[in-house]
């Protein structure tokens, strides 16, 4: 007996649709292997339609006054928390997540999240209004840059979705947003909960692969193309959008350096890596995973880390005592796996290092010492669940071996010196720098990196604005 596949559609102009030339495309449960779903395969026809449509609920929707906008973002809000179960079993399907981790860490933050934008949607302001020039005053607007291309990734499409949607529409703006291939349902979930919600175009969601997103972002009508992805993704989208001038936010890949002095906690500073790095499979941009401990507390450091990571459990979504899921496809399983295989001889591996189970992509907390700073597994973006450990003699060969990389996206120090914390905060190139602590986020912070991570912000003021425009109206006092 075979069990029927679920059928996702796009979310065009307020309508459920399949891709106008029919095709589609097999969703697979992380988890299991198996496929589940089946959604739209995007093509020129289904993106013009929700560019259309996103254009013509543009005029209306930026017209909105921003308490009508907070009232529609904070219903959506509710909406999302009356519906968590249902929310949380679409994305750990779509993921492989534990559903207990998606409900307490992912599904709060993001109603938060979209709550945050409703407010800030209220609180959008331009310098006063003045006269700079004898006889005129200057006024400055700040407007809705128009209709926003949005992809997200697939290793929190929930949340990120969010991170897209939500401000953009905060601001005024309509928006087109493609969730990433292996990773629609919650997407399309998003969709058919906000539908009674938002006029009809201001919110459209696209399934489809690559194609479609290129689609997306070279079609004349956006004037802003955002995307959360790999750095590859994130140069092409560049060069895309340049040539009609499209306003481009990239948040793109990460190495995070995870700097341990000698007088850190060490017990504390283990046990916070370890989830922090492993957490989502290590599917994260931010995720600890680059380790840099002072020579003189390497070793102890590196066999508790070792004894974190086995003591670390992976599987299931419905089994409590794990930390994280599977890897998302067959070939994230196979690139995580590829460098532990090209791994040079003078590294080692401490634990982990191998595949889990024989169903779904999972695979072992690993932790790896005896790095150098030029090995390939700690200049390149791992993403997966494995730990990297090199040993540094002093404050300056700290930075140059945390700097030392193509990414910039965030970073932690270990220490009890306040001194060197705020050296370290100050010289360390990346766009966020915890101390002590790695990985938690909130709404009123941006987050966002410099070099190869990107450019743009979310979260926060800043990344509000961003998805606005800022004009000068000058008017005569002579009448």
């Amino acid at each position: 007996m075979t069990t029927e596949l679920r059928r996702l559609r796009n979310y065009i102009g307020g309508e459920f649709k399949d891709a106008a030339d029919g095709r589609t495309t097999e969703v697979v449960n992380p988890a299991t292997g198996e496929v589940y779903a089946t959604a739209p395969l995007s093509g020129q026809a289904d993106v013009d339609a929700a560019m259309a449509a996103a254009a013509a609920a543009f005029p209306g929707w930026r017209d909105t006054t921003p308490s009508e906008r907070q009232k529609a973002l904070l219903k959506i809000a509710d909406a999302f928390e009356a519906r968590a179960e249902e929310l949380v079993a679409a994305e750990s399907e779509n993921t492989g997540k534990p559903l207990g981790l998606t409900a307490s860490e992912e599904l709060p933050p993001m109603v938060d999240q979209i709550r945050f934008f409703a407010g800030a949607a209220r609180l959008l302001e331009g310098r006063s209004a003045g006269e700079y020039m004898e006889g005129m005053t200057s006024i400055i607007r700040r407007e809705p840059v128009g209709v926003c291309a949005q992809v997200a990734p697939w290793n929190y499409p929930m949340m990120m979705a969010v991170w897209k949607f939500a401000p953009a529409i905060a601001a005024g703006n309509t928006v087109v947003l493609k969730p990433s291939d292996t990773t629609p349902a919650s997407t399309v979930l998003m969709a058919e909960i906000i539908d009674s919600i938002l006029p009809k175009g201001v919110f459209n969601v696209v399934c489809g692969d690559r194609e479609t997103g290129k689609a997306m972002v070279e079609h004349s009508t956006p004037a802003m193309a955002s995307i959360t992805g790999s750095v590859r993704a994130g140069m092409q989208v560049a060069e895309s959008a340049s040539k009609d001038v499209k306003r481009v936010h990239l948040e793109l890949g990460g190495k995070a350096p995870v700097v341990v002095f000698e007088d850190a906690d060490i017990a504390k500073a283990v046990e916070d890596i370890a989830v922090a790095g492993y957490f989502n499979a290590g599917q994260d941009c931010t995720a600890a995973t680059r380790v840099l401990v002072h020579q003189s507390i390497h070793d102890e450091f590196v066999s508790a880390l070792a004894k974190a990571a086995a003591d670390t459990k992976t599987g299931q979504p419905d089994d409590e005592d794990v930390l994280y899921g599977p890897l998302n496809n067959p070939n994230q399983l196979k690139q995580v796996a590829g460098f532990i295989e090209r791994l040079p001889a003078h590294a080692k591996v401490e634990t982990g290092g191998h595949q889990v189970g024989e169903k779904g992509y999972f695979y072992a907390p690993t932790v790896v010492s005896g790095l150098k700073q030029d090995d390939e597994i700690i200049q390149n973006e791992v993403f997966g669940p494995v730990i990297t450990v090199q040993s540094f003699a002093d404050e300056a060969q700290a930075l140059e071996y945390a700097n030392g990389v193509e990414f910039a996206l965030a970073s932690s120090v270990w220490t009890k010196d306040h001194g060197r914390a705020m050296r370290m905060s100050k010289n360390l190139d990346f766009g966020c720098v915890w101390i002590n602590t790695h990985i938690p986020l909130v709404a009123e912070m941006p987050h966002g990196g410099f070099k190869k991570s990107g450019y743009g912000k979310d979260l926060s003021a800043y990344g509000f604005e961003d998805y606005t425009r800022i004009k000068h109206v000058m008017t005569s006092l002579d009448g």
